[in-house]
């Protein structure tokens, strides 16, 4: 008789992948639905033609969820010896997929599979914390911990100085008292060292790097394409490579939004997703330059 597992690896791959053009197409029907309500609200479009949007919607997102349960379980794979059973990993990681539904953008020319690799892999990762961590950190306190290495190295990148406790309090609009406290449990969860009693757990500072804002590299990319990437950043436009960091959260930064970046650099988010696109395609030229 089959195991719940067993029967649910069955089902599962008998749903056809998905080509590009199809990704997009369904892709595009999500996001412009997307924008419905306010569509509704503006009475550009009727009652009934809402409603249509939203069912087709809801036909892409059921086909893009069970074209790609597959790579959600070849990701928990992975995760298997660090504390949870396979079918608990592969519930969390289908959170993830669904997040990566609602925010595929098509028009970035890279594939879902890629771009969902991100979303699912922090799920899993962030429920691990939860599960195996030896020493309990509130998820309130997890963030909180993300967001001080963010601001500590944001302050580093401006003023290129360490910031002391009350400049660090002003760049995360919390109070000194909070910020000396966030401080502490820094340095108290630092330790590469530690890990579950039963020694599969994941490293607690590889868990703390890996929760709020997941680096995409991590998901995305291999050490080996991380390290061209890079190299390739630095041959194309500056301004280019610097919205592609930014946009992929790479250098240990945390991903940014087209509309973040575009505050950043003082561009439209609209021309900030050109350049984006422009840099992609560069790059993809360099690479096939290279494999040749």
């Amino acid at each position: 008789m089959e195991s719940g597992l067993q029967l649910y690896l069955k089902q599962i791959n008998e749903a056809p992948l998905l080509s590009p053009d199809e990704e997009k197409e369904l892709g595009e029907i999500i996001q412009h639905s997307i924008e419905t309500n306010r569509l509704f609200r503006e009475r550009t479009i009727t009652l009934a033609e809402k409603e249509n949007f939203e069912t087709k919607a809801q036909h892409a997102r059921d086909r893009m969820i069970r074209s790609n349960l597959r790579l959600v379980v070849n990701i928990a794979k992975n995760y298997t010896k660090r504390g949870m059973p396979l079918n608990d990993l592969v519930e969390e990681g289908n959170l993830g997929l669904l997040r990566a539904v609602e925010g595929f953008d098509p028009t970035q020319g890279t594939r879902f599979s890629t771009y969902a690799s991100w979303w699912i892999k922090q799920a899993i990762k962030r429920a691990l914390i939860n599960a195996v961590q030896p020493i309990h950190i509130p998820a309130y306190m997890v963030d909180m911990i993300a967001r001080f290495k963010q601001a500590h190295e944001s302050f580093i990148e401006r003023e290129g100085r360490n910031p002391d406790l009350r400049e660090l309090a002003r760049e995360m609009d919390l109070p000194e008292r909070k910020v000396r406290i966030i401080k502490r449990a820094v340095k108290a969860f630092a330790s590469p060292t530690q890990s579950s009693e039963q020694g599969e757990g994941l490293p607690l500072a590889e868990m703390l790097a890996d929760t709020r804002n997941p680096k995409p590299e991590d998901a995305v990319f291999t050490a080996a394409e991380e390290a061209l990437l890079k190299k390739f950043l630095d041959q194309i436009d500056a301004r280019e490579a610097r919205i592609l960091r930014m946009r992929f959260g790479l250098d240990d930064k945390e991903p940014m939004t087209l509309k973040d970046i575009g505050s950043k650099v003082g561009l439209t988010r609209e021309r900030v997703r050109q350049i984006e696109t422009e840099a992609i395609k560069r790059l993809n030229q360099l690479l096939e330059t290279e494999t040749r």
